[in-house]
């Protein structure tokens, strides 16, 4: 299917690895043009190269922190005028209320809520005056089934969730859409980190971890990037004008409920 944004304008926050880097190559492969953002010069140059192998596309790194308005107007200053955002950050520390302080929610608020809502605010007003929007939001599937020591991550982000749906009422009309990925466990560096933690903490090997891991859902495994990429480029394609304000999670069906 060809998605209809050859030429677009995509900026995908967050996307030198993991699931950023997943999206921005979807994305890349599809005809768009992409500019990539991270923190790391040296990691931006390699995850561009990365992408250029396996689409053939070539990419624009900005280097900034999306946690600083300096950051944040680094990547608008290179592309002030997007037709996708896919907004991405790293989560907050995992910690139960009691080992929490003020300090830890309003640094989760600012990486997970507010961050993104200011690149969402200086973007959406231009991509309706041009009749063309797609905003994908990446969050976490922990907000409908969160753990008990990921309360930071769940707040912040349900918090955007909830801003994103009160959004997209207003700019649906003008062919500009918000939605949520709500991505379950995908074999990224984050993941990686859990599963080692399960080695150190109980004694098991690291194939075990994985395998622990992939059993919560009944899909039996763990997600792989790419998959995550290609339902990111659909949310953003021309023929996805009429899905707005929804919340997809990709966990492998491992989420129980109706809605």
């Amino acid at each position: 299917m060809d998605l209809g944004i050859t030429g677009r304008k995509a900026v995908v926050c967050a996307s030198s690895k993991g699931l950023g880097l997943a999206c921005a190559t979807a994305l890349a492969r599809e005809g768009a043009q992409v500019w990539i953002n991270g923190r790391d010069a040296g990691r931006l140059d390699e995850a561009a190269a990365r992408i250029l192998t396996e689409t053939g596309a070539r990419v624009n790194p900005v280097v900034g922190d999306l946690n600083t308005a300096e950051g944040r107007a680094a990547v608008l200053a290179a592309c002030p005028d997007p037709d996708i955002l896919v907004n991405n950050n790293h989560g907050p520390r995992p910690g139960k209320l009691e080992v929490l302080d003020e300090a830890d929610f309003l640094a989760a608020l600012h990486a997970n809520m507010l961050s993104p809502l200011a690149l969402i605010k200086a973007v959406v007003g231009g991509m309706r005056a041009r009749k063309f929007g797609r905003i994908v939001n990446i969050t976490s599937a922990q907000v409908l089934m969160p753990q008990a020591d990921m309360g930071l991550s769940v707040s912040a982000r349900a918090g955007l969730m909830a801003m994103a749906k009160v959004l997209q009422f207003d700019c649906v009309a003008d062919n500009v859409t918000v939605n949520n990925l709500l991505p379950g466990p995908f074999d990224t560096d984050r993941l990686a980190a859990l599963a080692q933690r399960y080695v150190e903490e109980d004694g098991i090997t690291l194939d075990q971890a994985y395998a622990r891991i992939g059993a919560r859902g009944p899909a039996g495994r763990i997600g792989q990037p790419h998959e995550f990429g290609d339902a990111c480029a659909f949310l953003c394609a021309a023929q996805a004008g009429y899905i707005s304000g929804q919340c997809l999670t990709m966990d492998g069906g491992a989420y129980r409920g109706l809605f």
